[in-house]
Order: C-alpha cells, then sequence, then structure tokens
C-alpha cells in the first residue's frame, strides 16, 4: 500500500484557521499520509520543494472581505514560478476556509482555491459530504454544519479565540484530511499501476 504525501498550504491570521489546518492534519494522519503543515507567509525554499514533491496539497485560509486573506494571494501569485513548469499539473488539490459568519462569503475563497488549482492542471477533490443540520432532526453538530460541499468551512464567533472553533467544524476539517489522503492513495496507486 503506498503512503501517500499531503501537504497543507495555509495562513491564520489570528489562529481560527491554523486550528482548522491542525485539524485536516489529523485527518490525513489518520487516513496514513505523510503530511506536511507549510505557514504560506513564512515559505520558505525547502517547502516549496515539500509542496513539489507532495502527492496532493489542501489550500487554506481564513476568508476577510469575501475572498482569501492577503498572504494566501501572495503566496497564490508566487505559484506562477511552478506554473511555467506544470511542476504541480495532475496533482490532486483540495481547500478549507473559517469566518466570522455562517457564510461569510467562504464560497468564493473556496472558488479562489479551485481556480488556483485548474490553472495549474491540479484535480480538485470536493468536501464528499451532505450538508448537515438542515433538517428538524439535525443539529450544529453534524459534520458539514455550514452545507458547503467545495470543500471544509467553518465558522467562528468574531469575539472568540482560537478555542472556539466549532467541534464539528474540525470534525470536518478532519473529514477532508481523511479523504483527500484517501483520493491520494487511488490515484498513486494507479499511476504505479499503469507506469509498470
Amino acid at each position: 500500500m503506498t503512503t501517500p504525501v499531503v501537504s497543507i498550504a495555509y495562513h491564520s491570521g489570528y489562529g481560527h484557521t491554523a486550528v482548522v489546518a491542525e485539524a485536516v492534519r489529523a485527518g490525513a494522519l489518520d487516513a496514513g499520509a505523510t503530511v506536511h503543515l507549510i505557514k504560506v507567509d513564512e515559505i520558505d525554499e525547502a517547502q516549496w520543494e515539500l509542496l513539489d514533491a507532495s502527492d496532493a496539497i489542501i489550500f487554506g485560509s481564513p476568508t476577510y472581505m469575501g475572498t482569501a486573506s492577503g498572504a494566501f494571494h501572495r503566496f497564490a501569485e508566487d505559484t506562477s514560478k511552478r506554473w511555467f513548469t506544470d511542476a504541480w499539473k495532475d496533482k490532486l488539490a483540495a481547500g478549507f476556509s473559517n469566518s466570522g459568519s455562517k457564510s461569510g462569503d467562504k464560497l468564493h475563497t473556496l472558488q479562489f482555491f479551485q481556480t488556483l488549482a485548474a490553472q495549474h492542471g491540479m484535480h480538485w477533490v470536493n468536501l464528499g459530504l451532505k450538508p448537515g443540520w438542515n433538517t428538524t432532526g439535525g443539529s450544529e453538530h453534524d459534520l458539514n454544519r455550514l452545507g458547503f460541499f467545495s470543500g471544509a468551512a467553518g465558522q467562528t464567533n468574531t469575539d472568540e479565540g482560537p478555542e472556539g472553533v466549532h467541534k464539528a467544524d474540525i470534525a470536518t476539517a478532519e473529514h477532508l484530511g481523511r479523504r483527500v489522503t484517501e483520493t491520494a492513495r487511488i490515484f498513486t496507486t494507479g499511476r504505479v499501476a499503469v507506469a509498470g
């Protein structure tokens, strides 16, 4: 059985998104991946090389003013060096975001990640969960309680610190990490089989 390499490239302004990134990492580790957690605002050349060697890259950022943070946008622009050489072509990609509002325009951030991945020729892995908390029998403790399909979305009250990240959002992020790892295992095993 192959061991997928999954990297989580993220920015966190106030620590909330870092909690979500750690949850994605935990899910990927639980599914058997080798995982690299990379803060895009502190990235160095060795970490760029880790991204280049990864089977999957999961993008993460808070949603600020309807899109990813400025630090993440800077990272996205810096990936153009990889775009010129197709360094990330056919890797897997996924994404997550956190904001203070239930919606908070997180969908736009996830779509920004999807477009970035598409420009690199990557394959997007969606959340793979039906929406939670949308029936009378549902609750805020359901997985995917905010009802996003494109990636993992979290909401934390603006007057709470990182300890306030909702437990259901942490569990949803863990699910994303596992799903990306399982999909990467299928892709890497298939590549070996085709090449062999």
